[in-house]
């Protein structure tokens, strides 16, 4: 099958009701990178997800598969760069339910709307007061515009160049 697909300027915003933000939040040493998004869309969104058989699997794989498994809409993305949440164990675990439910309570939304990821060195436990102010941070500043979703692409960059 072939598709002809043309290319829709506004990137994650482009979509209407959709508004993205991208900070440096103090995840990563380095202040001249962002380091956490948000993705937040007026009306639950549609989600659905591919995810690794890998036996290890990262705390925010585990929740955004049982997000998916139970309720097919999302409202909020939470993204960090600088940690990547995984084998982390049961405190991993907790981090990233204590983030949902933060991330909801900020935004007026139940915590089983609100997906979660996270990239970066394995093995390190998130830097919880650093990933509350950054969403603190990033509620006031997600906008639809396109300059918006740039932060955000930007913030979840890792080694990628794009």
């Amino acid at each position: 099958m072939v598709y002809d697909l043309k290319l829709i300027p506004g990137g994650v915003t482009a979509p209407q009701g959709f508004m993205a933000a991208g900070i440096h939040a103090g995840v990563r040493k380095n202040k001249e990178k962002k380091d956490m998004a948000l993705l937040f869309s007026e009306v639950p969104a549609a989600a659905g997800g591919v995810f690794t058989r890998n036996v290890v699997k990262a705390a925010p794989v585990i929740w955004n598969r049982g997000l998916i498994e139970h309720e097919a809409y999302i409202s909020a993305l939470v993204v960090n760069s600088g940690v990547a949440n995984a084998c982390t164990g049961k405190q991993g675990y907790q981090n990233v339910i204590s983030e949902a439910s933060y991330a909801a309570d900020v935004l007026g939304i139940k915590k089983d709307r609100v997906a979660i990821a996270s990239t970066g060195v394995i093995g390190m436990q998130l830097p919880m007061e650093r990933i509350y102010h950054g969403i603190d941070e990033l509620s006031h500043r997600i906008s639809p515009d396109e300059a918006s979703g740039t932060d955000a692409a930007q913030a979840i960059m890792t080694t990628d160049l794009y």
